[in-house]
């Protein structure tokens, strides 16, 4: 694991080579419980599937991360994808990468695409949020309580230097008055680059309507549903997706050499 400082704070990243030339950068934004480490051996498949370097970072306070000061606002995923986002791809020098986000990752990602356009080369959308619904608060909820009675705090702390931070930053988050609009639909239409919208049938997060509204909303698109999927797709179906996904690139840069 290395380290870089982003924003005045030291961020952990781990970085897979490229073996081919010519191809874009991926970068990994995990989702809202998430960390380097918890994209367990995805990130090298993905880089052996597709000859992309592929780059993972924790956010401030995931992981092994330097946490902010401050405690976490109902604006947090706009503060990352206007701020944190954007200095982290300048000290890894990644330009024009495409963005592969999971959940939190995810609405970053559309947040970040519709702030700055130019600077991407696509988007790999995986079980995101534009809207809350109400399977998410229920989902949260529960989640609440497995942490009560299950051995998820043991489980976190593997991956997390403060784990119940972790946790309650996310769950009082979702479940707090201040979030309850908490609304990224009309981002979508600013989005200008190439999307892969992915989601599982069995997801106890969200309904397959979130990626629905993005088909409606970009004009570049692709959906990918997967069946004995849920929240997780790259755990859940990671030979599936990591196809997909390289599928997906070569259609890139077939469109981009035409």
């Amino acid at each position: 694991m290395q380290h870089v400082q982003v924003g005045g704070l030291r961020i952990e990243f781990q970085q897979w080579p490229a073996t081919q030339p010519d191809q874009p950068d991926l970068l990994l934004l995990h989702e809202g419980l998430g960390c380097v480490r918890m994209w367990r051996d995805f990130p090298a498949q993905l880089a052996q599937a597709t000859g992309c370097r592929v780059s993972a970072a924790s956010r401030a306070g995931y992981g092994y991360s330097e946490p902010y000061a401050e405690a976490r606002r109902a604006d947090y995923l706009h503060r990352e994808a206007e701020q944190a986002l954007p200095a982290l791809l300048e000290v890894l020098q990644l330009q024009r990468p495409v963005l592969i986000g999971h959940s939190d990752g995810a609405s970053i990602a559309i947040l970040f695409a519709a702030m700055f356009p130019r600077q991407l080369s696509g988007l790999v959308l995986m079980a995101p949020h534009e809207f809350l619904e109400q399977q998410t608060l229920t989902a949260i909820r529960a989640a609440g309580q497995t942490w009560l009675n299950s051995p998820l705090p043991t489980k976190l702390a593997r991956y997390h230097a403060d784990p119940q931070r972790v946790f309650f930053d996310w769950h009082d988050t979702w479940l707090s008055p201040d979030f309850a609009a908490w609304n990224i639909e009309d981002s979508l239409t600013a989005i200008d680059c190439p999307v892969l919208a992915i989601q599982g049938w069995q997801d106890e997060y969200a309904s397959m309507r979130q990626i629905e509204l993005i088909a409606e909303r970009v004009g570049n698109c692709r959906l990918l549903q997967l069946e004995q999927c849920a929240h997780a797709p790259h755990r859940d179906q990671p030979l599936q997706l990591v196809q997909a996904i390289g599928e997906w690139l070569q259609g890139l840069k077939n469109t981009a050499g035409s």
